[in-house]
C-alpha cells in the first residue's frame, strides 16, 4: 500500500505531540512521595528562625511598673502642723529670748493667714481659733516679760475679736484672765485711769451675761489691778507694798509691774512730803519711801534735789516755793469759785424779786 508523499512528516509530529502531552500530563499527576517532600521542606522552613529572633522571644518578662509616689500633703495640713509645732516651743520655753520669740510668732502668723484663722470669721473652725488665741496669748506674755508695752498692747488688741466669741463648750477660756489682769496693770501705771474703769465695765457686764456676779473680783489675775488700784485711790501706799511684796502676786509677769508702782508711789509720797514737812529724818523718810536703807534714802534724796545733813533730810527751797505756789494757785481758784457761785447766787436772787 503506497502512503501519500508528506505523510511521514506528519506521523512524526504527531507522535511528538503525543509524547509532549503525556509528560504534561504525568508531572501534573498527584505523587504521594512528592507531596509528603514538600510538606517537610515546608515545616522545616517555618520551624527554622534566625538566631536574633530566637533570642528575642526569650526575653525576661517586663518588670511591674513604679508604685506611684504619695500625694503631697495639702498646703492647710501643713500650715496646722507648723503653727501646732511653733506654738510648742513657745509654751515649753517661757525665757526664750525675746527675738527667737519673736521670729517664731512671725512664722505662727504666716501659717495663721494661710489657715484662714489671723482674725476670727463665723467659719473658722473651733480648733483654729483656739490656737490663733494661744499664738497671741503667748506673743502678749512674752511681750511683757521683755517690757515691751507697745507690742503687749498690740496683742491685746488681737486678741479683742477672739475673747468677744461666745465660748465653746469644754473651752476654757485660755489665759484670758491673765492676759486682761497685765492690761489693767498696764494701764493703771500709765495712769489711764478713765480706761482702767472701762475695762472693770466691760468686764462686770460679761461676768453679769454669764451669771457669776462677783467672779471678777475673786479671780486671783483681776482681783489683783483692781485692789491696787483702790488702795492707790485711797492712799494706802503700806498695804500697795505688801501686796507687791507677797505673794499675792499672782505670777511673774505680774511682778514686771512692781518696779513701776513702786517708783510711782514713791514720787507720789516725795512731792506729798515736799509740801507738808520743811525737813524729815532719815530713819523716818526710809520707812515712808520704801527703802531699804539710809543709803538708799540718801541717793534717792539726791535725785529729788533734797540736802541732806545731819541725820535729816531738808527739802530744797525751790520744791517748796514750788509747793507752796501750788498751793497758793489752788487756793486763788478755790476763791474765784467761790466768787463764781456768789455771783450766781445773787443774779438768782434778784430774778425771784423781779418775778
Amino acid at each position: 500500500m503506497e502512503q501519500e508523499p508528506g505523510s511521514e512528516v506528519r506521523a512524526t509530529e504527531v507522535g511528538s505531540l503525543r509524547c509532549a502531552s503525556h509528560k504534561a500530563i504525568v508531572s501534573h499527576t498527584w505523587h504521594p512521595g512528592k507531596r509528603l517532600l514538600g510538606l517537610f521542606h515546608t515545616s522545616l522552613q517555618s520551624d527554622s528562625k534566625p538566631e536574633e529572633q530566637i533570642i528575642s522571644d526569650k526575653s525576661p518578662p517586663p518588670s511591674s511598673p513604679p508604685s506611684p509616689p504619695s500625694p503631697p500633703q495639702p498646703p492647710a495640713d501643713m500650715a496646722d502642723r507648723t503653727l501646732q509645732s511653733i506654738l510648742k516651743q513657745l509654751q515649753s520655753n517661757p525665757h526664750m529670748p525675746y527675738g527667737e520669740a519673736s521670729s517664731l510668732l512671725s512664722k505662727a502668723k504666716i501659717a495663721l493667714l494661710k489657715l484662714n484663722a489671723l482674725t476670727p470669721t463665723p467659719n473658722t473652725p473651733a480648733n483654729l481659733l483656739s490656737l490663733a488665741r494661744a499664738v497671741y496669748e503667748a506673743g502678749a506674755l512674752f511681750s511683757i516679760r521683755a517690757k515691751d508695752a507697745e507690742g503687749f498692747t498690740r496683742y491685746v488688741a488681737q486678741l479683742q475679736p477672739f475673747y468677744e466669741l461666745q465660748p465653746q463648750a469644754g473651752d476654757n477660756g485660755g489665759e484670758r484672765n491673765k492676759v486682761t489682769g497685765l492690761y489693767l496693770l498696764l494701764l493703771l501705771t500709765q495712769g489711764s485711769y478713765a480706761e482702767f474703769h472701762s475695762e472693770l465695765e466691760a468686764l462686770a457686764c460679761r461676768s453679769e451675761q454669764q451669771g457669776s456676779g462677783g467672779e471678777v473680783e475673786n479671780d486671783r489675775f483681776l482681783g489683783y489691778p483692781i485692789k491696787l488700784e483702790r488702795w492707790l485711790m485711797e492712799g494706802s501706799y503700806d498695804r500697795v507694798w505688801k501686796a507687791m511684796k507677797s505673794r499675792e502676786v499672782p505670777s511673774e509677769e505680774y511682778g514686771v509691774f512692781s518696779e513701776i508702782l513702786t517708783s510711782q508711789i514713791r514720787s507720789e509720797i516725795a512731792s506729798s512730803s515736799e509740801r507738808a514737812y520743811p525737813s524729815l529724818p532719815l530713819s523716818s523718810t526710809k520707812s515712808l519711801l520704801f527703802l531699804d536703807s539710809e543709803g538708799a534714802v540718801v541717793e534717792f534724796a539726791r535725785s529729788r534735789g533734797w540736802a541732806v545733813r545731819d541725820g535729816h533730810i531738808y527739802f530744797s527751797a525751790s520744791s517748796s516755793a514750788a509747793a507752796v505756789a501750788a498751793d497758793a494757785d489752788e487756793e486763788g481758784e478755790r476763791d474765784f469759785s467761790q466768787a463764781v457761785i456768789g455771783n450766781v447766787l445773787g443774779y438768782a436772787r434778784e430774778l425771784e424779786t423781779i418775778v
